[in-house]
């Protein structure tokens, strides 16, 4: 009598060895090209300035592809699933951000307004302290589900983030916005970093309450109208951002805010009266606050006659600019190729050249292709983010990942729609792009929590343990 002895054993380490690739690789080789373009576009900026090769370009070539090897080891060591499109895309803006803000600091004209000289070097610096903190979120944050559960610590780091710009002796006023604070001879802009913990706030509310706020009374013209007990969260957001308006005087911040969480709102209950509930509210605030508030009716009127706007500045009017005027003559002047790297005159836009307008910068100088390509890795990037949501197997990961895409959207829409004239102006910065430390840093921060949970989402699922009782299992034959 002989006898055989299943071994599944052996089936269980083939089903193991077999799983998502980690695209590690194919993150390097965009990484490669991610510090190469930079590189080549800034002895692009030398050559037109200066008709020489700049002389910091071995400095600048390695130290971004320093930072961007070392953020490359970290996830390929503590993130190897994560998606590897994600790291590429923002070294690439950041890096091409470096450059433009470098070749406004050779303009003649800013240096003697005292704004520009010596940015980049700082941007440099912030960018390494981006990185950095880029690289704590992936080695400390194993799993991202582990920020459930600081849900209402996270609203109360919020408000408090929101709020020290009202803080007397701590916050600033600049440009007729209350959106930074002073601290030890360097200014922050505190609702950057709002953003990413309104998300997790955001998230752990709604995975909890979204049941509760799908639910529907009645219908309206073929909308669903959510029950009126249901409507106290979008009031309270909704509140708290009129006072962010009003206060501060941050219409970038405010949009950001509520439009994040509608689109989360969204996303948790698949109901489409919310979006339109938030975008009624949304009007009637902006109008409302329009109407009574000083510097947002600047704003407004800046938008709806630029032309105007400049007349007035030109004639020493006070509390008129000329920057979004001089902002659509950049458009204008690049045309479809642009003027070239180095070779446009975006510094007439003067202060704020290398911060907020510095997408006119990018639209003169590589005109409308070179504007629709940098749209496009934003684009990318949303993408990348919201597949990741999709992927994500908890609901928590999916809601976080949406709302982080979505301030990130909404952050480059509303810089870029204020830019180009089809928004009122917002006083944001572009992501990556412009300078300013407190917007690199959170943003690379953001792209760390994306990439986390983008690794938790691709990750093989553990093999099944092997059962015990198969090896005694015998197929007796006669």
């Amino acid at each position: 009598m002989s006898s055989t002895t299943n071994s599944p054993t052996h089936h269980t380490s083939t089903i193991g060895s077999i799983g998502t690739p980690s695209r590690r690789n194919t993150e390097l080789a965009l990484l490669i090209f991610a510090v190469a373009i930079p590189v080549f576009a800034y002895a692009n900026v030398g050559l037109a300035i200066n008709d020489q090769v700049p002389s910091g370009l071995l400095g600048y070539g390695l130290g971004l592809g320093l930072l961007a090897g070392v953020a490359h080891l970290v996830v390929r060591k503590f993130a190897p699933y994560a998606d590897p499109l994600l790291l590429p895309l923002a070294t690439l803006l950041n890096g091409l951000g470096l450059v433009v803000i470098w070749r406004l600091d050779q303009s003649k004209l800013l240096q003697s307004l005292h704004v520009s000289g010596g940015k980049a070097t700082n941007q440099l610096l912030y960018t390494a302290l981006g990185i950095a903190l880029f690289v704590v979120t992936l080695v400390f944050l194993k799993d991202h589900r582990v920020l459930q559960r600081y849900t209402y610590i996270s609203m109360a780091a919020a408000l408090v983030l929101l709020l020290l710009p009202l803080v007397p002796g701590l916050g600033l006023n600049v440009y007729g916005a209350k959106i930074w604070i002073s601290v030890g001879g360097f200014t922050i802009q505190p609702g950057e970093f709002a953003k990413i913990v309104l998300a997790i706030f955001f998230a752990g509310y709604l995975m909890v309450k979204r049941d509760a706020l799908a639910l529907a009374s009645r219908r309206f013209m073929g909308l669903y109208l959510p029950r009126g007990r249901d409507l106290g969260p979008i009031l309270v957001v909704w509140f708290i951002s009129i006072l962010i308006l009003v206060f501060e005087t941050d219409l970038g911040t405010s949009l950001l805010f509520f439009g994040m969480f509608v689109i989360m709102l969204y996303v948790a209950t698949e109901r489409t009266s919310w979006i339109v509930f938030g975008l009624l509210m949304s009007a009637v605030g902006a109008v409302g606050v329009a109407s009574f508030e000083p510097h947002v009716q600047q704003r407004v009127q800046a938008w709806l006659d630029p032309m105007k706007e400049y007349k007035l500045s030109q004639q020493g009017v006070a509390g008129h600019s000329e920057q979004a005027m001089q902002a659509l003559w950049a458009f204008g002047s690049g045309g479809t190729l642009g003027t070239g790297l180095g070779q446009g005159h975006s510094d007439l836009i003067r202060f704020a050249a290398n911060s907020d307008f510095i997408l006119a910068t990018f639209g003169e100088e590589l005109g409308l292709a070179g504007i629709m390509a940098i749209l496009l890795i934003y684009g990318l990037i949303v993408e990348r983010g919201v597949r990741t949501a999709l992927a994500a197997r908890d609901p928590f990961g999916k809601l976080l990942a949406v709302g982080l895409s979505g301030a990130f959207a909404l952050q480059v829409f509303v810089v870029a729609g204020g830019v180009m004239g089809l928004i009122p102006l917002t006083g944001m910065t572009m992501p990556f792009l412009a300078y300013g430390g407190s917007s690199v840093i959170a943003n690379w921060a953001l792209i760390g929590i994306l990439i986390r949970i983008s690794d938790t989402a691709r990750r093989p699922a553990p093999a099944p343990a092997a059962n015990p009782d198969a090896e005694m299992t015998q197929v007796v034959r006669p």
